[in-house]
């Protein structure tokens, strides 16, 4: 198994001590919490991409490339590039010139993004945003394999014997296709023969597990061999300590907060407790052998290679933050790479 952690930038007060850091600090944090898991063994760094409050990652290439800077070996991701919203050549020249500043390290996990600022923002609406992620992503592969591109669309202006420069350096990149709830982008990704990047994030297991179901079948379905389909997986949250005693004390106020931040906007909470979360969400949140346990478990009905955790602190302070990564890394990820197997990334042997 493999392991990223990935941040969306959010840019909110601490859940427990209320105070904000400054916009350049979050940004700092970011790029240091990228080295820090290239320094710790971490094998992916991801970037969200979102457009308007409370985030701040509206420009993913551009993290990205400072990351690119301070990292050698660690992949980046995109977590999740929108598409839907985006003109897919500007997206292309963007993440071509990324994939050539970090070495060929790149790979994208596309989506259509959610939330109605950034739609209205894009002048994308619920009816074709859809049809705009299929047909962006359409353009988009053919930019990053042909040198010269003839194409029409709905939503941007046609393009005849087109280029784009710079060429890329990989040749192709591997896009997974990020999945919350909808069918939608589960088909594109069977349809292409790409990974599937669930989001695992907010309900039990059940309706992840469905959608990873269809889309096993519809890869089958679209002629591709069930062997090469590849599947990765989002967390609820993490944290480990030596007991699972001091692992949920210390998680619980940080849970807590986060249940009355989402019952101010009105969100009814799906789980009741830190009790219910860590027993049935895909919070992360115990002992090793516990977390070791529940990821095989989880594993078991996903068939995932790859899972995600949060890079960003959430209440935690500096010291415990790097203390139980430390301890993911040291007690957790070695039982987990030897008793799930995971293929190699594009350009590497392991």
């Amino acid at each position: 198994m493999k392991f990223l952690l990935i941040t969306l930038i959010t840019h909110l007060p601490d859940p427990l001590t209320g105070v904000r850091q400054s916009t350049t600090q979050r940004f700092r944090d970011v790029v240091d919490n990228a080295v820090l898991a290239e320094e710790l063994g971490f094998d992916g760094y991801g970037v969200g991409e979102r457009h308007e409050r409370p985030f701040i990652s509206s420009s993913p290439p551009v993290v990205l490339s400072h990351i690119a800077a301070r990292t050698s070996r660690i992949r980046l991701f995109t977590a999740v590039t929108t598409l839907a919203l985006l003109d897919p050549v500007r997206a292309f020249e963007d993440y071509s010139t990324l994939d050539h500043l970090s070495g060929g390290r790149l790979e994208l996990i596309i989506g259509k993004g959610n939330g109605a600022a950034q739609r209205t923002l894009y002048h994308v609406t619920p009816d074709d945003q859809w049809d705009r992620n299929r047909e962006s992503y359409e353009l988009f592969r053919q930019l990053w394999r042909s040198d010269s591109v003839t194409w029409s669309g709905r939503f941007r202006p046609a393009l005849e014997n087109a280029e784009t420069w710079p060429r890329p350096l990989q040749q192709p990149i591997r896009v997974w296709h990020g999945s919350a709830t909808s069918r939608e982008s589960v088909d594109l990704a069977a349809r292409f023969g790409d990974p599937l990047f669930s989001a695992n994030v907010s309900n039990p297991i059940e309706p992840y597990a469905e959608l990873i179901d269809y889309y096993r079948a519809q890869w089958a379905r679209y002629g591709h061999d069930p062997a090469d389909a590849l599947v990765g997986a989002g967390t609820a949250g993490y944290y480990a300590a030596k007991t699972s005693q001091e692992a949920v004390e210390v998680w619980r106020p940080i849970f807590e907060a986060r249940q009355a931040a989402f019952q101010r906007l009105g969100v009814a909470p799906v789980f009741t407790s830190v009790e219910d979360a860590v027993e049935r969400s895909s919070a992360l949140v115990g002992s090793p052998q516990q977390i070791i346990e529940k990821v095989q478990r989880y594993h078991e009905r996903f068939g995932h290679e790859v899972i995600h955790l949060h890079a960003d602190r959430d209440g935690l302070t500096e010291k415990q933050h790097r203390a139980t990564l430390e301890l993911f890394q040291s007690d957790i990820a070695p039982a987990l790479r030897a008793s799930i197997p995971s293929r190699p990334f594009p350009g590497s042997l392991a």
